[in-house]
């Protein structure tokens, strides 16, 4: 099966560094760590490492081991096949060497010298922060040397590292594992080659470039630390299996623990219900995403590299990552997590890196909960679950909405969600430049008051399927109220659509997004001529071959390239920047609404996708994207919304088997 899902790259783009240089591979451990770099084998972000471990899952993140670099040995020849970004040049090239790059279930790298063909695959094992790295010897005449040179890095994932005299460069050889602790209070760094032996030669060296961190305006070199190299002899027909982990690697078998991993990847699929190559493709990048949360629990990582968990997006990406994918338990276990963090009837916005208590600045994170626990009731019919374990939580949401909870989030008298302060963004546009929002979006916000919406007639079937019946009946009334001023305060009849957010000076007309809503979530608050002329405007105006801009062009404020430093980009954001998640609920609002012109525009999005599934994180799909042509992806490579609401937009617009 995995087969099937095989990208093999052109020969051309290995030997461009500019292009494969851009391409990147991802291995996640469901902890929060992973293994990531270029397909040339250079790291171009601070982020990219062999073993980046996650310490306290998912967070405490550290880029341990950064890279490991290969060297065959032919007599007095030597061949590297590592590629590093240093000032004004690129040493060694071991991408002219690569004579394939695939991506199936694991990235593999072919490298060719001469008349050998040594084939590398990496691979991160499940639930531990460890990576295997294979060599197969595909083919060669006689036996050559082999050199394998670890760098340490040994830093926060978010920090570099700089030449110092503070590091532990002492380091232990036992049963056959090579053991280095590079800094006191970090875990050791064990790595396992057998049949090597170690070559002691430490040093720093200077000035790695990491060309992407360059291009977003941060600080971009990086000193790393080597003890030696391992040296052995490969011979025809050969295989190495090299452990690299925080765990003990004394009597493991590197391709033994691999193909333990594979098999659960292959289940993975086995259990998915589509024969499509490009959900499959998906399927297996969801897994990336669903991790562990302290002990037993579970979340979902919103985007690798530099994400961590946010609710918002968790409970966005949930039925796309965990129920389209029959991976129920697994939502289970993160509604446990989000239920057991409410406080004052808000779910947290985002858990810090640094363990610190979780942030609570949103008002629709609680919302999309409802969503979320409606759709796994779509799937699993799973009443007494609900029931049992969430029902009180959604109520207790509810209730704090209704008399009012943090950052002036209450009910006003016309039954909709008033939200936010002039320093607060409480909705998903919440970029800020400095101290300012730069979308506040104060008030009533139109995406806000349909998820209310939503939350009531939720929350009202399920006391309805529970015997309360005087809550049901509250509920009911509540949600018919605001369903009658919504249409009265939020529709725009100069433009046909719906204003984005009102507030007692302003009824703001730029045309984003955010209006889908209204008529893509279960609990559509329009009738079907207005939901046609929402439907009509969003796509005229903001769709775009990768998903509908935040911001129409046109409008003073539309920036349609994200680029730039940090302040610029964040004014981008979501000023015109496309965001591929916002697919799921223009596809339903599609599949209600739409006609025959609004699908095949949709379905030439997906193809688009498809394509794009092997253009920048392999085998994923991007945070964002520009706004205006080429459309390049920005952001996250790998964007947990981006591949849940896709999937799920993707599967549910396809005809009934």
């Amino acid at each position: 099966m995995a087969e099937s899902l095989g990208k093999k790259l052109e020969h051309r783009i290995l030997q461009d560094y500019g292009q494969s240089s851009r391409l990147e591979w991802l291995e996640t451990n469901g902890l929060g760590g992973w293994a990531g770099s270029s397909v040339s084998g250079a790291h171009t972000r601070r982020y990219h490492g062999l073993l980046v471990a996650a310490l306290n899952p998912p967070l405490n993140r550290l880029v341990l081991l950064s890279r490991l670099d290969e060297t065959v040995c032919l007599g007095p020849l030597r061949f590297e096949l590592g590629c590093n970004q240093f000032p004004g040049t690129i040493h060694p090239q071991g991408f002219w060497r690569l004579n394939s790059f695939t991506w199936d279930m694991f990235p593999v790298f072919e490298y060719k010298i001469g008349g050998i063909v040594l084939k590398k695959t990496v691979a991160a094992l499940r639930g531990e922060n460890t990576t295997l790295v294979l060599y197969e010897v595909l083919s060669a005449t006689e036996p050559f040397g082999f050199e394998l040179q670890p760098f340490i890095a040994a830093r926060d994932f978010h920090s570099l590292s700089h030449a110092n005299d503070t590091i532990d460069d002492q380091w232990s050889l036992s049963n056959g594992i090579w053991s280095a602790t590079p800094y006191h209070g970090l875990p050791a760094i064990n790595i396992s080659v057998p049949g090597a032996h170690f070559e002691e030669q430490p040093d720093w060296y200077y000035d790695f470039e990491y060309q992407r961190e360059a291009e977003r305006g941060f600080e971009f070199k990086e000193d790393l630390f080597s003890y030696g190299k391992f040296k052995l002899d490969l011979n025809p027909g050969g295989k190495l299996g090299v452990i690299v982990s925080t765990h003990p690697a004394a009597g493991r078998n590197a391709f033994e623990l691999f193909e333990k991993e594979a098999a659960r990847r292959r289940t993975l699929l086995a259990a998915f219900p589509s024969a499509d190559d490009f959900a499959k493709t998906l399927a297996l990048a969801a897994d990336q995403f669903i991790v562990q949360r302290g002990n037993g629990r579970r979340t979902i990582i919103a985007g690798y590299p530099w994400f961590t968990d946010w609710g918002r997006d968790t409970m966005i990406a949930l039925p796309g990552l965990c129920l389209i994918t029959r991976r129920y338990e697994d939502a289970r276990q993160i509604f446990r997590t989000y239920r057991q963090s409410l406080r004052h009837g808000l779910i947290p916005n985002y858990f810090p890196d640094s363990g610190a208590q979780p942030a609570y600045n949103t008002a629709d994170g609680s919302l999309w909960f409802f969503i979320a626990i409606q759709a796994y009731l779509d799937c699993t019919g799973d009443e007494r679950f609900v029931k049992d374990e969430l029902l009180s939580s959604l109520l207790e949401i509810i209730s704090a909405y209704r008399n009012g909870t943090h950052f002036d989030i209450h009910i006003e008298a016309d039954g909709l969600l008033w939200a936010g302060d002039k320093n607060t963004p409480l909705t998903w546009m919440d970029a800020k430049v400095g101290n300012d929002p730069v979308t506040p979006r104060l008030g009533k916000a139109v995406e806000i008051n349909a998820l209310w919406y939503n939350a009531l007639m939720v929350a009202a079937e399920l006391c309805g399927k529970s015997g309360n019946q005087s809550s049901r009946q509250e509920l009911l009334a509540d949600a018919l109220r605001a369903k009658q001023s919504f249409s009265r305060v939020f529709w725009n009849r100069e433009k046909g659509c719906l204003y984005d957010y009102v507030n007692r000076r302003i009824k703001d007309d730029a045309i984003r997004p955010n209006q889908i809503l209204a008529i893509g979530l279960p609990y559509p608050l329009l009738e079907d001529d207005y939901a046609r002329s929402v439907l009509k405007t969003v796509q005229d105006k903001l769709l775009t071959p990768y998903g509908l801009r935040t911001l129409e062009p046109g409008h003073a404020d539309y920036c349609g390239r994200c680029t730039g430093g940090m302040p610029a980009r964040d004014y981008a954001y979501h000023q015109g920047t496309v965001w591929p998640w916002l697919l799921g609920p223009y596809a339903v609002a599609v599949k209600r609404y739409g006609n025959t012109e609004n699908k095949e525009r949709l379905e030439r999005v997906f193809d688009n996708l498809k394509i794009h599934l092997f253009e920048c994180g392999l085998g994923s799909i991007s945070e964002i994207f520009d706004g205006d042509e080429p459309y390049t992806p920005r952001g996250c490579p790998f964007q947990a919304w981006s591949v849940g609401e896709v999937l799920r937009a993707y599967l549910e617009t396809r005809p009934a088997a």
